[in-house]
Order: structure tokens, then sequence, then C-alpha cells
């Protein structure tokens, strides 16, 4: 099963986010052992860095997202991706390349925390929670 993760599962695992923690880190933990196959956009990645750097400094925010890429593939953001979200016309822009370059990697799920975001969209958006609750139920 594929899933691309979004900016704010990333954060909630590197910042060790009360209350988020757990179910982000159960993403990390499914990706490590192979029973999903996650990305994660390129474009997040230069967004994680610049908040978890405010937290961990420029050191720990590039030590968490090395350790971040040993276990979620980076997707390519390309021209052809940026002008189908721009397309899109939804409200928010980020949310927008995110979804077109889970479209393009034929992605099974957005994993994010706002899956309001998501709704115009045929890729169903859900919580680590809701996913670790999915495929439970697919065993």
């Amino acid at each position: 099963m594929k899933v691309l993760i979004d900016t704010n599962i990333a954060l909630n695992k590197m910042l060790n986010q009360k209350g988020f923690f757990a179910g982000s880190n159960t993403m990390f933990d499914l990706a490590e052992i192979g029973q999903i196959t996650g990305y994660i956009s390129a474009s997040s990645i230069t967004d994680i860095f610049y908040i978890a750097r405010k937290s961990l400094g420029k050191a720990g925010a590039c030590e968490a997202i090395k350790k971040m890429l040993k276990v979620f593939q980076p997707a390519t953001v390309t021209g052809d991706n940026i002008f189908k979200a721009l397309d899109l016309e939804w409200g928010d822009f980020e949310d927008s390349v995110q979804y077109v370059v889970g479209e393009s990697l034929s992605v099974d799920y957005i994993i994010t925390r706002n899956t309001g975001d998501f709704s115009c969209g045929d890729i169903p958006a859900i919580t680590p929670e809701q996913f670790i609750e999915t495929i439970t139920n697919m065993e």
C-alpha cells in the first residue's frame, strides 16, 4: 500500500508533539518495516526543515530529516505538478501540490491531520489513527 504523508505528520514525529506523536510515529514504523511504501513530497521537506530548525536547531533538523528520508521516499515535484495544482484552484496551494504529487504516484491514501483540506480530491485523506484502524480491519 502506498501513502503520501503530509508535512504535519512528519513534524508531529520530529517535534514529539503531544497528542499527535503516537499515530505519526506508527506511520514511520510501518514504513520502516515495509508494511507501507511511504512518500513525502520534496516541497514539504523544505517546510519541515524551516519549522523543525526553530525547535531542533539546524543540525537537529538536518538529522531528523535524514532519518525521515530513510523510511519515506522523497517525491519529486515537477513543473507539471505545479500547473495541475494551480488548475485545481483549492484554497491552500500547498495542499493542492501534495494532492497532485500523490495522484502522480497513485497513492492509496494521503495521511494528514487536516483531512478536510483534501476533501475535493479523489484520494482518501485520513489521519494516522484512521489509517491504523483501516489496515487493522483489513487483516
